[in-house]
């Protein structure tokens, strides 16, 4: 396949090797904004938006993702969390005890 450009590829920063795997990225960050927007965004707004506006949003989006992981493995792994189960599954009987008992009196009829 040859160039329309004299200059080639190589004039914009891209070979024959490395255009493909830019334009894969760009489409996985497509997706990566239009699945994790929540429906906020279509693929024709994101695929029009300008590089640095969809770099933008892709970073916001990525931080908070990832603040929402790590608040939930630190509410996990709270240090004063009582739970009946422990990580590998297994019940754990000493927070029996604890567990409040319904003080109201269910009627099966």
């Amino acid at each position: 396949m040859e160039s329309i450009s004299q200059l080639g590829l190589s004039f914009f920063g891209l070979t024959s090797n490395t255009a493909p795997i830019a334009r894969s990225n760009l489409f996985i960050q497509i997706h990566e904004i239009v699945f994790h927007g929540k429906g906020g965004y279509d693929w024709n707004t994101i695929y029009n938006m300008p590089r640095w506006l969809r770099q933008f949003t892709f970073n916001k989006i990525n931080d908070f993702y990832q603040k929402e992981s790590e608040a939930n493995e630190n509410a996990s792994k709270g240090k004063n969390s009582n739970t009946l189960m422990d990580s590998s599954g297994k019940i754990n009987r000493k927070n029996f005890p604890n567990t409040q008992k319904s003080s109201s009196k269910v009627n099966y009829k």
